[in-house]
């Protein structure tokens, strides 16, 4: 297997991940893959920082033996305890028992739990360096970025930044490992959204913290634990996590996310009549059926627009489930600021609107409008529709 050079001696030893239907067990990646970036640092001491999730160990391995033997590894860098960065740790151990984990001080207590490991532990403090022969590397706590105990590793001599999942994203490595060798950023930059809306935007605050704080640094090339290495154009992930991090507050940018579920297709009709009149104000929503998507490419979509619209019938004098499924998850994500409008149909009884008001009200969600009918949409209903959908677009606009 032929080296992969960041730079002359720092190597990329991480494995694609093509297979894995569910990241976190949550999050569909089944199209796309994604990919467990660990590097190694070929100098007076021999350093890894990250590792991979404890898949396709012999390749893993194989990657590593070709830059220096398992004996020879001096320092093993833990920027993050999640398993998918540190799953090969306890093989690793007794491969290269001499080496040492570096790591942040809340990481200790997880080593113990996840794997049992108690010793052989330098935990270090922020700001603190460890010298390794021709650079000194340094390293800097990003808490929550997206775990308490998450810290970042950053090399002056090559100013090649260890980001972790800061400045991460989905997809498998097609072939090429830098932002530079594609010439169609496109799938990249949407797997990087999707990612950051699916992990790490409950987190705005830390990551504009984060941010702040590595600002001072000077950076050449940002080599995260997942997706792409960015040599090119190192600040353009960067201000992608700011701008995305910043929609906590601004609400995001001009467009509507239009969320629909119906039981028996009268939400529906009212739904393309609110979609009519949303495009006729000169927005083109991005449209989604709750009960036929996944969260993970509803919460994009959701973070970025400014304008939300919830249609969804009454059922059991409460919410639709699967929009009721959706909007938990975007508190969870804590996804705030948006103007909204509510439309749905009920039977015997309302309850939906009150439901939705209810899961979004820790958001600072503005309603501006809502429309419930009883059974079925008559056209008076449907042009009270099409003047919902204008109201929305142009508070989305503003």
């Amino acid at each position: 297997m032929r080296e992969i050079k960041i730079t002359d001696d720092i190597f990329w030893v991480g494995v694609n991940d093509r297979t894995t239907d569910l990241f976190e067990g949550l999050w569909p990646i089944e199209t796309t893959g994604i990919s467990y970036n660990s590097y190694a640092i070929k100098d007076q001491k021999n350093v890894l920082i990250d590792l991979a999730k404890a898949f396709k160990t012999d390749d893993y391995f194989d990657q590593i033996s070709n830059i220096f033997p398992f004996a020879d590894i001096n320092y093993i860098i833990l920027n993050h305890m999640e398993p998918d960065h540190t799953g090969v740790i306890k093989t690793l151990r007794m491969l290269s028992p001499r080496a040492e984990i570096v790591c942040t001080p809340k990481a200790v207590p997880l080593l113990k739990d996840y794997y049992g490991i108690t010793e052989g532990i330098r935990p270090v403090n922020d700001g603190e360096t460890l010298d390794i022969g021709s650079r000194t590397i340094s390293f800097h706590h990003v808490p929550f970025v997206h775990w308490p105990e998450t810290m970042v590793t950053y090399d002056p001599k090559t100013k090649v930044l260890f980001s972790c999942d800061a400045f991460g994203g989905y997809g498998a490595l097609q072939g090429a490992l830098f932002d530079d060798e594609y010439p169609n950023m496109v799938f990249y930059e949407k797997e990087s959204l999707r990612y950051y809306a699916n992990i790490v935007a409950k987190f705005a605050t830390p990551v504009l913290n984060a941010i702040k704080k590595l600002s001072s640094i000077e950076i050449a090339c940002i080599a995260p634990s997942h997706g792409l290495v960015w040599r090119k154009s190192p600040a353009r992930i960067v201000e992608l996590y700011r701008t995305w991090a910043e929609y906590g507050t601004t609400g995001g940018e001009k467009g509507v996310t239009l969320l629909y579920g119906s039981m028996y297709g009268n939400t529906e009709i009212m739904m393309n009549a609110v979609a009519e009149g949303i495009s006729s104000a000169g927005v083109c929503p991005e449209i989604f059926d709750v009960a036929r998507n996944h969260p993970s490419y509803m919460l994009p979509a959701l973070l970025v627009n400014k304008g939300v619209a919830v249609g969804a019938p009454t059922y059991e004098v409460s919410l639709f489930p699967y929009m009721r499924n959706i909007l938990e998850k975007t508190a969870l994500k804590n996804i705030k600021n948006k103007k909204a409008v509510y439309f749905g149909s009920y039977g015997w009884s309302k309850g939906a609107l009150k439901k939705t008001r209810e899961l979004t009200e820790p958001l600072d969600w503005q309603f501006i409008g809502d429309l419930e009918f009883a059974g079925g949409a008559d056209s008076f209903a449907v042009k009270k529709g099409f003047e919902l959908g204008r109201l929305i677009a142009e508070a989305a606009s503003r």
